[in-house]
């Protein structure tokens, strides 16, 4: 599956499907909370947030991915992902675009 982030791919002509999206819901654990809250005193980066992070936004992407699949896209333009808090300690991480069709 091509994935763009951009509306136009270069050389390539394509009717649009619709809208796909993928989300998902990540919350950290006990361990890595109390850990944060240490560097959250002493500053840096918060390791643990990062990779709960990147692991939500593989999972959304897979979900995004696996959506426009079913529309037999070929692939997705005008990638966006959009992060919003749902309660302490959880986040929303959801990727949508535009699956697309070439002709």
């Amino acid at each position: 599956m091509l994935i763009a982030t951009t509306e136009k791919i270069p050389g390539t002509e394509y009717e649009v499907l619709g809208l796909v999206k993928g989300s998902t819901v990540q919350c950290k654990n006990i361990g890595r909370d109390i850990g944060s809250s240490f560097k959250n005193l002493i500053g840096g980066e918060m390791g643990s947030y990062l990779e709960m992070l990147n692991e939500a936004r593989d999972i959304a992407l897979g979900r995004l991915v696996d959506e426009a699949e079913m529309m037999q896209a070929d692939a997705v333009v005008c990638l966006r992902f959009t992060t919003s808090a749902i309660a302490p300690g959880a986040a929303e991480i959801m990727a949508y675009g535009t699956a697309v069709k070439f002709k």
